[in-house]
């Protein structure tokens, strides 16, 4: 594999930063510098900063997410979720959740389970719950479960129920940008408050607004056996 793929999934940093790391030539692999792009073996003598590269402790993180914080690894922007996560080692948030939206958002080292949680194929769910603008009816909630035409496709069917007269729950097998907020000003709503509150079998329970804990191994057991 590339060394930038090997030392994501070792859990050092992103492929992005490996690759600054090879600019800097802090790299060598079998006793020579590194150079961009280049293909590396497990068994291949590699080190970083002189010290020999190999797998770090996996780490698995829930965070309730407010909102205004934003879903990107990248220190350069203000307000990003690393720096607001505060935690010591290198992760990175899984997939990504709205700005303005709050709730759970999954961290970690792990590059192969991230990918595999991400692919779209897969039919992952994730659960919301939203609210409008205004009171909706019946007829929105149908409409909202059998696809709604948005940046040129049509969304997959999903499951949709309400809760009052202008919240709802929605539960998605996909990830367009901005995709709620967007199915809703289909039909004339503005979504003004969408929380994420489970991604397959990890749940939000229990988190009060920016805290976060630890996955369990029956958590990280279940995420892995999703396929």
């Amino acid at each position: 594999m590339r060394i930038n793929k090997l030392l994501s999934n070792y859990g050092y940093c992103s492929r992005k930063e490996a690759a600054r790391l090879i600019e800097d030539k802090r790299i060598m692999v079998n006793g020579s510098i590194c150079i961009p792009g280049q293909w590396v073996e497990e068994e291949d003598c590699i080190l970083l900063d002189g010290e020999p590269v190999a797998p770090r402790e996996r780490i698995y993180l829930a965070l309730n997410k407010p909102a205004g914080i934003t879903c990107t690894a990248e220190k350069t922007v203000k307000g990003n979720i690393i720096d607001f996560l505060g935690f010591t080692s290198y992760v990175f948030p899984v997939g990504r959740l709205d700005k303005e939206s709050q709730g759970l958002i999954l961290l970690t080292n792990d590059g192969d389970l991230a990918s595999r949680i991400l692919e779209s194929e897969n039919c992952h769910e994730k659960e919301y719950v939203v609210t409008v603008d205004r009171e909706f009816g019946g007829s929105f909630l149908e409409g909202m479960s059998a696809g709604v035409d948005i940046l040129g496709v049509r969304t997959r069917h999903c499951r949709v129920s309400g809760i009052s007269g202008d919240t709802f729950r929605i539960i998605l097998t996909q990830g367009l940008n901005r995709q709620i907020r967007r199915m809703c000003r289909a039909f004339g709503y503005t979504v003004t408050r969408l929380e994420r509150v489970r991604i397959l079998n990890i749940r939000l329970e229990g988190l009060g607004e920016g805290e976060w804990r630890r996955l369990s191994e029956e958590e990280i057991e279940g995420l892995r056996s999703c396929q």
